[in-house]
């Protein structure tokens, strides 16, 4: 059976899909699993062996283009992990037999079965919603998959080389101040300043700061801030897959609830993460999909005096890493 799985939205999106896709291959490794992402989770999708075959969906295409391709790949059945009406038009042209998609808007009239999850009310993590998807494909299959889902063989050469350019002597503390996608809560810049003096104060661990590529700005910025401390700027241009080798190696990975983060607890990396005090935005709803005893989560709200006790809370947890 040919399975398509959809989600081609943003990183910390698709990571969330990767369990679905992994029981659907282990249900039964017959069965060729096809993923529809976006362009910046090509090389992560095509990074993991429990996915057969990989279709992009440029952003700009338009819905026939989309359907063309889906046409191409002969799918069977198909699973769409989070729904709009191109994506769903798209696999009415292409003619897929069976399609699969939570009841969304009008999206919802060209599937062939419409779940009703919603997710609003975050009874379940976003990546427990999609698992429930599988359960509508196989309604015996094993939910269950490995923590950490994603391991590299020459992740521990990489991080070697890392550590050895770097001088680097201890375990790492990684920050990512930087964030996109759905996250809207952080720290600012002069906040995280602070805890990343926790950590050097303490001496026990080195500091590694990690930027995207399109963060330079960000980075000659926190390289100001922190002028002076004994820090690696580290900006990733080797794409998604060399980066998660990487940060595979980290003792801590402290960020916003972004890409990165999901990217981090699926390689097995600790991970300190803050997230919006809202439903919407919190960490019931994107926690990530690695160990939970890796996870340690805190909720910044909007008010002044709470905010400033979570952020002790948080100096607090730094300092006594």
């Amino acid at each position: 059976m040919r399975i398509l799985v959809v989600r081609n939205d943003k990183l910390g999106d698709f990571i969330t899909a990767l369990p679905t896709l992994y029981v659907l291959k282990h249900h039964n490794p017959e069965n060729t699993i096809v993923a529809c992402v976006a362009p910046l989770n090509k090389q992560l999708a095509l990074a993991c062996d429990f996915i057969d075959e990989v279709i992009v969906d440029e952003p700009k295409s338009s819905v026939f283009a989309l359907a063309q391709k889906l046409r191409h790949a002969k799918i069977d059945i198909s699973v769409t992990l989070f729904s709009n009406t191109r994506v769903a038009l798209a696999q009415f042209l292409a003619r897929i037999p069976k399609r699969i998609a939570p009841a969304t808007k009008i999206a919802q009239i060209f599937y062939t079965r419409r779940i009703r999850q919603r997710r609003s009310e975050v009874k379940m993590a976003e990546f427990e919603y999609n698992l429930a998807l599988a359960k509508e494909v196989f309604g015996n299959i094993d939910l269950a998959y490995p923590k950490p889902l994603l391991r590299f063989e020459d992740a521990a050469q990489i991080y070697a080389d890392f550590v050895k350019q770097h001088a680097i002597t201890k375990e790492v503390v990684a920050f990512h101040v930087g964030f996109g996608g759905s996250s809207d809560a952080n720290w600012s810049l002069e906040e995280y300043v602070v805890l990343i003096d926790e950590v050097l104060q303490k001496g026990r661990y080195d500091v590694v700061l990690t930027f995207g590529p399109d963060e330079k700005a960000l980075y000659e910025t926190m390289q100001e801030k922190l002028r002076g401390r004994k820090a690696v700027f580290y900006v990733s241009q080797e794409g998604l897959v060399a980066f998660a080798k990487l940060i595979s190696g980290f003792a801590y990975f402290v960020s916003t609830s972004t890409g990165t983060y999901h990217l981090a607890s699926l390689v097995g990396t600790r991970t300190i993460t803050f997230f919006a005090d809202t439903l919407f935005a919190s960490a019931a709803r994107w926690k990530s999909i690695g160990d939970v005893t890796l996870q340690e989560h805190f909720m910044i709200p909007h008010a002044k005096e709470e905010r400033a006790n979570i952020f002790q809370n948080v100096q607090k947890k730094l300092r006594d890493l």
